[in-house]
């Protein structure tokens, strides 16, 4: 037989064994062991960006790091609680929580939960700034599931397959791990796949309404020696993560008050803390965001217990 022949098939099953062995690992892989990446991922990543927790154009424990790669957009919002690791585990666990968090953003005008045979489904129904009632709203279903939870590390996925305008992978992950001090270091990211018609739609948008709308990582500055932010797309996605954000802050800042003030002491906080960041965030006068989201918790509630009844 020939050496080289020989050589080349030994080449061969050498490179097939290693490969299966690589596809056996990555499919024996516990659970703990993924967490424990995860864990030590988000440490080395509060380890090495400590000065910019303390210095940045928040003026809070906070900072962003975007990209838009082809059709794949991606925002990671960074952030310290001054709540225990545990407060906070225990608190957004819960999948029924996320639904009084992500209604706070004006574009979800109401959010509903219901437990499947094997996971969580959270409906979000997704509209205008303005007042809308479900029924006029684009519904689009996000799987929760809990990927790791033990006593230092909390890691949670929201995904869904599509969304609006024909976007596809949109997954938002929550993870959570205990600092000094009774505090958290959180991590809040975004990310979707774009398609065709919502390029064509931002492209119609961003030449005229959106125009002047920017997000929070700054390109360079101007004449004047101003900051200038960066718009389109991961302008809009910066925007969103961050208001995202602000929601789950709002809502754990408003779990010590009764049950019955919670709502109306959540809403003022987020529209309180978003208000910082005029240029980015400003869409509506304080009283009509209050005025809508209270109209709006009201059917998030009836839709609920619908839900909860059997009638839907």
């Amino acid at each position: 037989m020939n050496p080289m022949h020989t050589i080349r098939n030994t080449l061969k099953i050498c490179l097939f064994m290693v490969a299966a062995a690589i596809l056996l690992c990555a499919g024996s892989a516990s659970a703990v062991e993924k967490s424990r990446q995860g864990e030590e991922l988000l440490l080395d990543t509060y380890r090495r960006n400590m000065a910019k927790l303390e210095r940045n154009s928040f003026g809070l424990p906070l900072f962003l790091e975007s990209f838009e790669r082809d059709d794949r957009v991606h925002v990671d919002v960074y952030g310290i609680f001054d709540y225990p690791f545990s407060t906070v585990a225990n608190t957004l666990k819960v999948p029924a929580n996320w639904c009084d968090v992500v209604s706070l953003h004006p574009n979800v005008k109401a959010c509903t939960y219901r437990e499947l045979p094997d996971a969580w489904l959270l409906t979000f129904y997704l509209g205008r700034k303005v007042y809308q009632p479900p029924e006029d709203t684009r519904h689009v279903s996000y799987h929760y599931r809990t990927v790791a939870q033990q006593q230092g590390y909390l890691d949670i996925i929201l995904s869904a397959d599509g969304g609006p305008f024909g976007t596809k992978d949109h997954r938002m992950t929550f993870e959570a791990l205990p600092l000094d001090g009774g505090r958290t270091f959180v991590h809040v990211s975004y990310a979707y796949s774009s398609s065709l018609a919502l390029r064509l739609a931002e492209k119609s948008y961003f030449a005229t309404l959106g125009r002047s709308k920017v997000g929070f990582t700054v390109t360079g500055t101007d004449n004047n020696g101003n900051p200038v932010y960066i718009g389109g797309r991961r302008g809009a996605i910066e925007r969103n993560a961050v208001r995202y954000y602000f929601a789950i802050q709002s809502f754990m800042n408003t779990m010590h008050y009764p049950e019955e003030s919670r709502f109306g002491k959540r809403i003022s906080q987020w529209y309180d803390l978003t208000s910082r960041y005029r240029k980015q965030l400003f869409e509506l006068e304080r009283e009509d965001y209050l005025a809508f989201k209270t109209k709006e918790h009201k059917n998030q509630v009836t839709l609920q217990r619908s839900i909860g009844t059997g009638h839907q």
